[in-house]
């Protein structure tokens, strides 16, 4: 089994910015994605970023430009920098990772973490 610890949520002003980490430990995948996907009250779970192993970045259109993933394979991390963060960004952020290829549906994830609250207020 994997285990996925994130880190680095909070509540931050419009405008600021926040960074995310999110820890893997146990059993790991050589070709493993590692991904970002958030949940607002109310509404899915969306996808957000995400890495393939050999480097390959993926965002949702809604942030492109803002956020920018990027992973250290060898201590098996993942991180995700949010800048210009605005409300509608508010969200519970999970960390995902998908035993190999790419995935853009959270059913295509096959281990999550608990999740970190991020709060932009106006």
């Amino acid at each position: 089994q994997m285990q996925l610890v994130e880190s680095g949520g909070g509540l931050v002003q419009a405008g600021g910015s926040l960074r995310l980490s999110c820890a893997a430990s146990g059993r790991t995948f050589t070709g493993q994605t590692m991904g970002w996907f958030r949940q607002a009250p109310g509404k899915e779970r969306q996808f957000v970023a995400a890495m393939r192993s050999g480097g390959n970045t993926y965002y949702a259109d809604s942030v492109k430009g803002r956020f920018t993933i990027s992973r250290d394979n060898a201590a098996n991390t993942v991180a995700l920098q949010m800048n210009s963060l605005k409300p509608e960004d508010t969200a519970v952020y999970y960390c995902a990772v998908r035993i190999s290829g790419i995935g853009w549906q959270p059913d295509d994830y096959h281990y999550w973490g608990q999740g970190t609250q991020v709060t932009v207020s106006s």
